[in-house]
């Protein structure tokens, strides 16, 4: 079993296998992953008649044996491409499992000039590549790819790839500001892309337009973490944590967007000690009425002092995430009980 970045290089170097399965969450990081063994083996055209795509939700091991044992069209090689291939997981009904007996039984007689390739998608993050029993019992046969989260460096090259792709160039500081705000997910990154190269057509990408375009999806669950802050329970602050982090897996995205929220809180807790209506936060903040409402009675709940206190733990936490070696959702935890100390 090799992970996505191992898999990057032996295809770099032309070492391509007759077999894969991958597996993981992130369905697009797949794809990308099969892209580049066609391309490398039969080439980019979509029509290309060497190129078989099965559905492994609908199939049954006869139509993938069979493509896999006609003849390549004028080629040497030939992809067949079973995606979503669900009789790969470990709890099955009785076809899938049939399914996954007949492949575990034929993949060693594959035809010379076929290239078998085959793609599940995790359940959720908790599901592992080396808990999965018939993962573990092809992976003696087959080249099993688990595409996992990508490390930082890989990451943020990836991301740089898919603009330069795009033909179109971002700065090394936007670059990184980018990777740390959107979601890691490539379904998303890419339609996020997209949107910032049509948004900035004729002119370089800026941080201010990162900001713009990129909705923050989990600004409720961050909200509902300061609340559980306010309330000084901390357990159940720990859990919304951790769901928070499921969904995106991202701790830079989560600590800058409650350092943001702490930011807000502080800026109309002063400006309300200074007169100031709703009207001006709106104004202010650039938010609309019923948001600046809420904040107005979230900062109610915080003295300026303790506002103050919980921005510095947020920014001590942000460093700490960005040195290596350190248990990232350790630091969470920590920053979490840590406001507890703070004085009002």
């Amino acid at each position: 079993m090799i992970n996505y970045e191992v898999f990057e290089r032996e295809i770099e170097k032309g070492n391509i296998k007759d077999s894969y399965i991958f597996c993981g969450l992130d369905e697009e990081l797949i794809k990308d992953g099969i892209n580049s063994i066609i391309k490398k083996t039969i080439g980019e055209d979509k029509d290309n008649l060497n190129l078989i795509k099965i559905d492994g939700m609908k199939t049954n091991f006869d139509e993938i044996m069979n493509a896999c044992e006609t003849f390549p069209l004028m080629s040497e090689k030939k992809v067949v491409f079973v995606y979503r291939a669900n009789f790969l997981r470990d709890k099955s009904d009785e076809a899938s499992n049939n399914i996954y007996k007949y492949i575990n039984d034929y993949v060693s007689n594959l035809p010379p000039y076929t290239i078998l390739i085959m793609y599940y998608l995790f359940n959720d993050k908790r599901e592992r590549a080396n808990k999965n029993k018939k993962i573990n019992s092809l992976d003696k046969l087959i080249t099993v790819v688990n595409c996992d989260k990508l490390r930082r460096d890989a990451y943020i090259k990836k991301i740089s790839d898919i603009f330069k792709d795009k033909n179109k160039e971002i700065g090394k500081i936007e670059l990184m500001y980018f990777s740390e705000r959107v979601q890691n997910n490539f379904d998303i990154i890419k339609r996020e892309i997209d949107k910032l190269i049509s948004y900035t057509e004729g002119r370089e990408i800026k941080k201010e337009d990162i900001n713009l375009l990129i909705s923050n999806t989990g600004e409720e669950d961050v909200f509902d973490l300061v609340e559980l802050i306010a309330q000084r329970k901390i357990e159940l602050a720990m859990d919304i944590m951790k769901d928070i982090l499921h969904k995106s897996d991202q701790h830079m995205l989560i600590i800058s967007n409650l350092e943001r929220q702490f930011e807000k809180l502080y800026e109309i807790k002063i400006g309300l000690n200074e007169g100031k209506k709703i009207h001006d936060f709106m104004s202010q903040l650039k938010l609309p009425q019923f948001v600046c409402e809420k904040l107005v009675m979230q900062s109610h709940r915080f003295t300026e002092k303790q506002l103050s206190g919980i921005i510095k733990l947020c920014v001590n936490t942000e460093k700490n995430l960005k040195s290596s070696g350190l248990d990232k959702t350790m630091e969470m935890e920590l920053l979490l009980i840590n406001t507890l100390t703070v004085k009002k």
